[in-house]
């Protein structure tokens, strides 16, 4: 006899989510291979664009920040070339150097205290859909977790290295997770590595769809309410750990040696048990 046929949309919402914080297990991957494997998943979606770009994530001592190091495609990264910088871009372990542009990422974590990992890109479609200054429309289910929570900035402030494009983006992002900058790329800015990466991935294919209809007619509204409701459904904690996991298994299968340390927990070599691998 079931015990929720007649149970509410909401109750059956709130039990799949108890469901899911025992049936899915937490990954055991450190920052820094979260970031190496987010570069990979990135790179195989099409977000590459030479050495434009950057992720970073908070690193564990105050006030800096894990990143790529200047020179190295998303391909080429693992979780042992990465360096770590304080808020002024000073190496403080590792080699080389940061992307210049990586300073705006010190302004958004300083407004941000809710932010634990930032990627920009400029996908192919995300870059097409920003020559058209036209802000980005959610209007499909997959990419919901976009829907009020994407800010435009309209004006191109051009190369952003300085302190100037750290205000104008932090300003322009607000409280949103996401930003469309005209002329340039994306940039998702949220609480979680896992939480970015599907968010980015989201991003290019929100663009890409909306392009599509765009040219087939015009893009319609959703339901706000509906809308929203999905936007909270998808952006759980661990549906971002379990998309991740499903792309990050992607990112091994293709190249396992993206992750060169032992994983936390894990005997050395045996990747296959890390993150349901």
């Amino acid at each position: 006899m079931s015990d929720t046929l007649s149970a509410s949309k909401s109750d059956l919402v709130e039990l799949a989510k108890e469901r899911m914080q025992s049936a899915i297990p937490d990954n055991t991957w450190t920052i820094r291979q979260k970031i190496a494997l987010t570069c990979r998943i990135l790179f195989a979606a099409g977000h590459d664009s030479g050495l434009a770009g950057q992720i970073t994530a908070r690193a564990e001592l105050p006030g800096t920040y894990y990143t790529q190091r200047l020179g190295l495609g998303f391909d080429e990264i693992t979780d042992l070339n990465l360096v770590h910088v304080d808020e002024d871009l000073n190496v403080l372990d590792g080699h080389g150097m940061a992307n210049p542009a990586n300073r705006f990422h010190s302004w958004i974590y300083r407004a941000r205290p809710d932010v634990n990992c930032i990627v920009h890109t400029h996908p192919l479609h995300v870059a097409a859909l920003s020559m058209l200054e036209t802000p980005l429309a959610v209007s499909q289910m997959d990419t919901t977790p976009l829907y009020d929570d994407c800010a435009f900035l309209e004006l191109w402030p051009g190369v952003p290295v300085g302190n100037e494009e750290g205000e104008t983006i932090s300003a322009a992002l607000g409280d949103k997770r996401a930003l469309l900058l005209s002329h340039h790329g994306q940039l998702v800015a949220c609480s979680s590595v896992e939480e970015a990466c599907v968010m980015a991935l989201l991003f290019e294919r929100a663009a890409r769809l909306q392009l599509l209809a765009m040219a087939a007619g015009t893009v319609k509204s959703l339901p706000h309410d509906l809308a929203s409701e999905a936007h909270d459904w998808v952006l759980t904690a661990k549906r971002s750990q379990a998309t991740f996991s499903y792309y990050a298994r992607r990112a091994l299968r293709a190249d396992p040696t993206c992750i060169q340390a032992t994983p936390v927990g894990a005997a050395a070599g045996n990747l296959a048990t890390i993150g349901g691998y």
